[in-house]
């Protein structure tokens, strides 16, 4: 990573575990200064205090950015430094349902992490990058976001959003200098998904899908990460027509 152009600060939102983690540690390691944010104190503080003691110098703030005030209160940790590096690491989804089961609580939530959260934390620091003429963005999304998926619905939808949105912002910000990358993931083993019991033996590490992603920044929009399978699978459910039978087939039990 280069430290001149993507430094000297990079915010990790969502930077407490999982690639949020490895994302910290790999730019610790690169020289950069880091805030890190997340809604549990407990683990935040953990990896703190650890790359403290390896001489990196870290803020930390517990940020619920479910909540309206999310970038309000991330910015009392950055208003007095320059962030060159903006990497939005945030939103898993916990809870399956119909959508017209759901608590309205529970999409609300989704799409404030995943559409509001995204474009507010793009908007302000992107601002602040374009004036610079320098810095990047990584906007963290699924391959959810190629295809709806029964019980799913407002996170595929919120991560379709997530993936355009990217697209449409690497183009605006390239006469400025600042690169945009959207990194779909796919089937991580995060504490998060080991929280919700899915077996990890097959899947991608978090180091793994970090480094794809601050390798290819630069050449953004989009990268998929986890290889030549995972591109497939993201060509496979974009497809235009036959869109029914896809989505029909995406909805067989054990396929998503």
């Amino acid at each position: 990573m280069d430290l001149e152009k993507y430094g000297p600060w990079a915010l990790v939102v969502g930077g407490s575990e999982g690639i949020g983690e490895s994302y910290a540690r790999k730019l610790a390691a690169h020289g950069f200064k880091l805030i890190l944010t997340a809604r549990k104190t407990g683990p935040l503080q953990t990896l703190a205090d650890d790359l403290r003691a390896g001489g990196a110098e870290v803020r930390t703030l517990s940020v619920d950015l479910s909540e309206p005030d999310a970038l309000e209160r991330t910015r009392t940790a950055t208003d007095d430094i320059e962030v060159g590096l903006l990497i939005y690491n945030a939103g898993a989804n916990s809870v399956r349902g119909d959508f017209v089961e759901l608590d309205p609580a529970v999409y609300r939530s989704v799409i404030a992490v995943n559409v509001l959260g995204q474009a507010e934390f793009a908007r302000h620091y992107g601002a602040l990058m374009c004036e610079r003429r320098r810095g990047g963005i990584i906007l963290s999304g699924s391959g959810a976001s190629f295809m709806g998926a029964p019980s799913l619905a407002a996170y595929c939808g919120s991560k379709a959003f997530s993936r355009v949105f990217s697209e449409a912002l690497w183009i605006e910000c390239e006469k400025y200098g600042v690169d945009v990358l959207h990194l779909s993931i796919g089937f991580t083993a995060t504490p998060a998904m080991a929280r919700l019991g899915y077996p990890l033996d097959a899947a991608q590490s978090p180091d793994e899908a970090a480094q794809e992603a601050l390798d290819n920044i630069a050449g953004g929009p989009l990268w998929i990460a986890g290889g030549q399978s995972s591109l497939e699978t993201a060509i496979s459910r974009s497809t235009v027509t036959g869109r029914a039978e896809a989505v029909r087939a995406v909805a067989t039990p054990g396929r998503f």
